[in-house]
């Protein structure tokens, strides 16, 4: 069975919220569970109210959606608004997404899919156990940074670690690494290579700068393949 969200919408603005209303009502993965033009009144409500995530204007009056977010304890949160400017603070007090208005179902949907891969992750191991080099291991994901087909057995696959301690994962895919880990902190890149996302430094249309070093001292560069596009740049 598929997870649904249930989320609660605040915005200030009569018209913004009734159309944020209409769009969330087409999208499958998620049910309104109210609407509120008053983030005062919502404050006094949320506790009696069951959801997962919240979908939040910024600038109202009072209190503003930032304000609000951050009494919002182990809540999702998107921020829809028309002000930019706000983008780096949105992310600061961990928002999902920040969507800037006029909000387009096809953008809404992209951050409702961010929503539901962090709700995932959440529900899932935090270790990752594996047959390697050096016999049967568990691994943190958070250790993990980067993984590659090795070059010697296309059937095993290299693990570098956050300790800079190199793993071979013995007669495993990328494909079934990629359902092993968490959705959210990980992507595949090209038909060879996954990566930890906290490693990216910069990226630009093909290429991937990460924070690791080469032997020669350089940052390491990997390509960004076509095909692996699109969900790198959902999950960035």
């Amino acid at each position: 069975m598929s997870l649904k969200l249930k989320c609660i919408l605040l915005d200030d603005e009569l018209l913004g919220l009734k159309y944020l209303k209409m769009l969330c009502e087409q999208i499958d993965e998620i049910e309104v569970v109210k609407v509120f033009d008053n983030p005062t009144t919502f404050l006094e409500e949320r506790n009696q109210l069951e959801f997962d995530l919240a979908i939040l204007d910024i600038n109202m009056p009072g209190i503003d959606g930032m304000g609000v977010a951050q009494l919002l304890e182990n809540k999702g949160v998107i921020f829809v608004t028309a002000y930019k400017e706000f983008a780096l603070e949105a992310f600061e007090v961990d928002a999902i997404d920040y969507i800037a208005k006029p909000i387009k179902k096809e953008r809404l949907q992209r951050a409702i899919q961010k929503a539901l891969r962090q709700r995932r992750q959440q529900e899932v191991p935090a270790t990752i156990t594996i047959n390697s080099n050096k016999g049967k291991a568990v691994l943190q994901f958070g250790d993990i940074v980067y993984i590659k087909t090795s070059d010697f057995d296309s059937r095993d696959k290299d693990i570098l670690l956050e300790n800079g301690e190199m793993l071979i994962a013995k007669n495993i895919s990328l494909d079934k690494l990629v359902e092993l880990l968490p959705d959210t902190k990980f992507c595949r890149i090209n038909k060879k290579e996954i990566i930890a996302l906290k490693i990216v430094r910069f990226f630009g249309h093909d290429l991937i700068t990460t924070q690791l070093t080469t032997e020669q001292g350089k940052p390491l560069e990997l390509t960004l393949g076509v095909t692996f596009k699109t969900d790198f740049l959902d999950k960035v």
